[in-house]
C-alpha cells in the first residue's frame, strides 16, 4: 500500500507539531510521500508564515526596507530547526530569497517559499528526498494547471524514490517561473501527487478530526461525518465547508482514490473518509449542512416569458457581459430569478439592470439584498420521503421565512435562501430536526 500524506499549516506550526507529524509518518511504512504546508499560527494571536511572506514582498515591491521582516520569517524557521535538533542551515536559501525579492520575482514566488522552506526542513528531519514542486507540477502558458504534463513529470521523478517530500501550494511554468494555486492549495498538491502515482489513499492531516455535519461555530459540538462522497463534499465545500480545498477532489476522483481527513493532534481518531461511492448508509438522512451569507436576488418578470425562446440566455448574457457569475437561477412561468454574490454585484447593478432591459425587455426587475444560501446535502435524501417538508416545517417552527428553494435533479442537495439575519437560526433548526432529534 502507498499513501500520500499532506500536513496543514497548524500541523507544522512549530517543532512540537513537526514531531507529531513525523511520528505519524513513521508509524506506517505505507506513508511514503509527504506534502507539507507553510507554518501556520502557533497561537490565536500569531501570524501565518505565508501572510508574513506576502507582507515582506509588498515592502520589497514598494522599494522599502524588508530586511527586518525577512529576518523575522527566518527566525520562525530557525526556531523549528533548533527545536528539532537538526544540523541544518537555511542561510543560503534566505540569501537567494532576499535577492529574488529585491529583483521583484513576484508574489507567487514569495508566497511559495513558505512551503518550500518547510519542505526542506521536513525532508532533513525524516531523511527523505526533497523534490521541488516547481520541477514536477506544471502550469500552462495561460496559468492553468496542466494535469498531463504534471503526471508525466511526477511519475518519472517519484518512480525512482521510495520516500519523498514535495512542498504544497505551488508549481511552475515551463520556463521555471513559480506559480501558486489559490490559498489552501497544498490540499491540491497532495491530491495531484496521489493521483499521479495512483496511491491507495490520500491522507490529509489537519487540526480537526474530519468533517462535521454543521459548522461548529454555529452548532456546539456537531456530530462528525464518517463517510462522505466526492459529490456531497463538492456541494458542501462550495457552500463554505472549508476543511479541504474544494479543487482537491478532482485529481483523486479521476483515479478513484479515497481521501482520509485526519487530526494531527488526535491521530487515533479515524476521521472522515471521502469516497467516490459507497453502500454505507449515512448515520442521518442528511450528510451535512453548509451555507454562506451575502447574496442578492435579481427577480425578472415578463408575461409569457416561458414561450419566448432564448429569454434566459439574454438575461444571463447581461451578467456575463459585466463579468458576473450566477449561483442559482430558479424560475416560474413568468419569472426568472438570478442569485449572485452581493459584493461583486453592487458596483455593477445598474449597468446589469440596463443590459437586461436592453437585451430581454422585461416588464419589471426587482432586486433584494442580504440573502443567505444554505445547502442541505445527503445521499440519503433520495430514498427518504418528506425531506423538503421536514426542512420547511423546522424553519417555520423557528419563524424563518424561506425566500427560495432549489433542488437539483440528482436529489443530492436542497438549496434554501433565507435572510442573512436568519442564517444561524435556520442552520440550527435544520440540524435539530435531522440530527439532534435522531440521536
Amino acid at each position: 500500500m502507498t499513501k500520500v500524506v499532506k500536513f496543514g499549516g497548524s500541523s507544522l506550526a512549530d517543532a512540537e507539531q513537526f514531531k507529531k507529524a513525523a511520528s505519524i509518518i513513521k508509524a506506517e511504512e505505507s506513508r511514503r510521500y509527504v506534502v507539507p504546508s507553510a507554518p501556520g499560527k502557533r497561537s490565536s494571536g500569531d501570524t501565518k508564515v505565508t501572510d508574513m511572506l506576502y507582507q515582506t514582498y509588498d515592502l520589497a515591491e514598494r522599494g522599502g526596507s524588508f530586511t527586518k521582516a525577512l529576518a523575522d520569517i527566518k527566525a520562525r524557521y530557525d526556531e523549528i530547526i533548533q527545536g528539532l535538533g537538526l544540523d541544518l542551515s537555511l542561510d543560503d536559501e534566505f540569501r537567494i530569497i532576499e535577492d529574488r525579492f529585491a529583483n521583484k520575482a513576484g508574489r507567487d514566488y514569495a508566497a511559495s517559499r513558505g512551503e518550500y522552506l518547510n519542505g526542506c526542513i521536513m525532508a532533513a528531519y525524516l531523511g527523505y528526498e526533497f523534490v521541488d514542486a516547481a520541477e514536477v507540477i506544471r502550469f500552462d502558458e495561460d496559468g492553468m494547471f496542466d494535469p498531463q504534463a504534471t503526471a508525466k513529470l511526477m511519475r518519472k521523478r517519484l518512480s525512482k524514490l521510495d520516500h519523498a517530500v514535495i512542498p504544497g501550494f505551488y508549481g511552475a511554468y515551463a520556463d521555471g517561473t513559480v506559480k501558486t494555486f489559490s490559498r489552501g492549495g497544498s490540499d491540491i498538491t497532495g491530491s495531484i501527487v496521489a493521483g499521479a502515482i495512483k496511491a491507495d489513499v490520500y491522507e490529509n492531516w489537519t487540526d480537526v478530526s474530519g468533517f462535521m455535519v454543521a459548522d461548529p461555530r454555529i452548532i456546539d459540538h456537531p456530530e462528525s461525518i464518517e463517510t462522505i462522497t466526492y459529490r456531497e463534499l463538492r456541494e458542501l465545500a462550495y457552500m463554505g465547508a472549508s476543511v479541504l480545498h474544494e479543487e482537491a477532489i478532482f485529481p483523486v476522483r479521476k483515479e478513484g482514490i479515497p481521501i482520509n481527513i485526519r487530526n494531527t493532534n488526535d491521530p487515533e481518531a479515524s476521521g472522515t473518509w471521502i469516497v467516490e461511492s459507497t453502500c454505507q448508509k449515512s448515520k442521518y438522512v442528511i450528510t451535512g449542512i453548509a451555507g454562506k451569507k451575502g447574496f442578492c436576488s435579481v427577480n425578472i418578470e415578463k408575461e409569457l416569458m416561458n414561450s419566448e425562446i432564448g429569454f434566459g440566455r439574454k438575461v444571463l448574457q447581461a451578467f456575463e457581459d459585466y463579468g458576473l457569475s450566477f449561483e442559482h437561477v430558479p424560475s416560474g412561468i413568468d419569472t426568472l430569478t438570478v442569485f449572485v454574490h452581493q459584493d461583486e454585484f453592487m458596483d455593477k447593478e445598474q449597468q446589469v439592470v440596463s443590459a437586461i432591459h436592453r437585451l430581454a425587455d422585461p416588464d419589471t426587475i426587482d432586486i433584494e439584498a442580504d440573502i443567505a444560501l444554505i445547502a442541505v446535502v445527503g445521499r440519503g435524501m433520495k430514498s427518504t420521503r418528506g425531506t423538503a417538508g421536514r426542512i420547511f416545517s423546522a424553519l417555520a417552527h423557528a419563524n424563518v421565512n424561506v425566500k427560495m428553494i432549489d433542488q437539483g435533479s440528482s436529489e443530492l442537495n436542497i438549496i434554501i435562501g433565507v435572510a442573512n439575519q436568519d442564517f444561524e437560526t435556520a442552520i440550527k433548526a435544520i440540524y435539530d430536526i435531522f440530527v439532534t432529534a435522531a440521536i
